[in-house]
């Protein structure tokens, strides 16, 4: 499997980061839309390493399907045919209260903006008038002028990140391949996550061929106890705020846990974070989390989606990987 990690720096230190990582051996970044933006370090990676680039995800409903496509045009221009455009639809509040955007159905906004963005791209690169009529987007005028024409790398797969099967079968029918939100179990992905994919792809008549996927893991990873402690003290941090959201119940519901959300999410209203922290166990850490030396990481990656993946994204939170380490489990994984 090929290992993906986490381009987390701000545009000015993103090509020095950038380098630093692709030393390491990992096959590909991702940029996540946090307190920078998503694309901008990943113009700048691109320039300077020769390895995957992605969002994610870019946070969709407030962009337009024209500003996604152009992001998507030039980042694939610039990295030379190496972009993924992963998006995302977020939750009601983000939305409507960070964003200032309008919110609606998230399953059939999200298909929308998928089908629109591929619509714009296809465009651009085979010269066909511009005719996309949705309910909530259209895109019916693309003069000469704005038209960069043929990306010389064709166009760049379109990803949609998903949890519920709602979303993940609207994922496996219009976009390119499926991103597995990080905050899951073994359970989870093979009872949920791959019969929706299943689903989807029937619905629409395509073969798994015509569609990847892409999982990812949170890792507490180390060498020392004194690493691990550490690691896991980030990840409890991390699973705590997922499983405080009620998107993410149905993980912890599968798993037996479903009253420990509504504990978490009140907590997460009193900012009482430690606590928050202590109502995760080690045992939920060992099922929603992989957990171990690089080489023990890898093994697990493989166990979990090493029948039906490629690739997997890895996220090491609220600790530094050693890069040492990631070189060894990308070693590994190899």
């Amino acid at each position: 499997m090929l290992l993906d990690v986490q381009l987390d720096a701000r545009p000015d230190l993103a090509a020095g980061r950038a380098r630093e990582l692709a030393g390491a051996g990992i096959a590909g970044l991702f940029t996540f839309e946090g307190p920078h933006d998503v694309f901008l370090p990943l113009a700048t990676a691109a320039g300077v390493v020769d390895v995957d680039l992605m969002t994610n995800v870019a946070i969709a409903m407030p962009r337009s399907p024209m500003h996604l496509a152009h992001a998507a045009y030039d980042l694939q221009l610039m990295s030379g045919g190496r972009f993924r455009l992963g998006l995302g639809s977020q939750v009601r509040p983000h939305i409507e209260k960070r964003y200032g955007a309008t919110w609606s159905p998230p399953a059939a906004r999200m298909r929308e903006i998928v089908l629109a963005v591929k619509a714009i791209l296809t465009s651009w690169q085979d010269g066909s008038r511009l005719d996309f009529r949705g309910e909530f987007t259209q895109h019916t005028l693309m003069p000469p002028t704005f038209v960069p024409g043929p990306n010389p790398y064709g166009p760049p797969p379109v990803l949609l990140g998903a949890l519920g099967p709602v979303m993940t079968r609207t994922a496996a029918e219009v976009a390119d391949g499926l991103l597995v939100m990080p905050f899951h179990s073994h359970r989870h992905f093979r009872d949920r996550t791959l019969p929706a994919v299943a689903e989807g792809l029937e619905r629409a008549g395509r073969s798994a061929d015509e569609f990847s996927i892409f999982p990812q893991a949170i890792l507490a990873m180390g060498r020392t106890p004194e690493e691990q402690a550490a690691a896991t003290t980030g990840v409890r941090s991390l699973l705590g705020f997922y499983g405080s959201t009620p998107a993410y119940r149905p993980v912890l519901e599968v798993e037996g846990w479903a009253e420990v959300q509504p504990a978490l999410n009140a907590l997460s209203k009193q900012g009482d974070v430690d606590a928050m922290v202590e109502l995760v166990t080690d045992e939920m850490v060992s099922t929603l989390a992989v957990r171990g030396t690089p080489e023990e990481c890898a093994a697990e990656l493989r166990l979990r989606f090493g029948d039906v993946a490629e690739r997997v994204c890895a996220y090491f939170p609220g600790y530094d990987a050693p890069l040492e380490q990631v070189s060894e489990l990308a070693s590994a994984l190899g």
